[in-house]
């Protein structure tokens, strides 16, 4: 079982900023680093989207409507990975998930708001 523990949600101004934190605080060091991390998003009565992902070597993958806004990035001696988002655009707003796949199963966090409004 992995656990995991998001922040960093909340209200924000279009084109605005805000960064989001997963912590594994339980996961040992020598298999997290083996972890697939992700950031998925979703609003009510649509699916799940992905948003970004980052594999164990720092190489990335990123949606299209928010490449060149959004970073995602993993502290490994943290067991964190962050979700930095720029440039913020109403269309962002959604409850973001933090995602990690171990050995072919997916985790998933409680999830946090991100609201983007004037």
């Amino acid at each position: 079982q992995v656990h995991l523990v998001e922040s960093g949600g909340g209200l924000v101004q279009p084109g605005g900023s805000l960064r989001l934190s997963c912590r594994a605080p339980r996961a040992i060091f020598s298999e997290y680093i083996q972890y697939i991390m992700s950031w998925y998003r979703q609003v009510p009565g649509k699916q799940r989207e992905l948003v970004a992902q980052i594999f164990s070597r720092g190489n990335a993958n990123y949606a299209d409507s928010v490449k060149d806004r959004f970073t995602i990035s993993r502290d490994n001696s943290q067991k964190t990975v962050r979700l930095q988002m720029n440039s913020l655009k109403y269309e962002d707003t959604a409850v973001y998930y933090c995602s990690a796949k171990v050995r072919g199963e997916d985790y998933w966090g409680q999830g946090t708001q991100v609201t983007v409004s004037s």
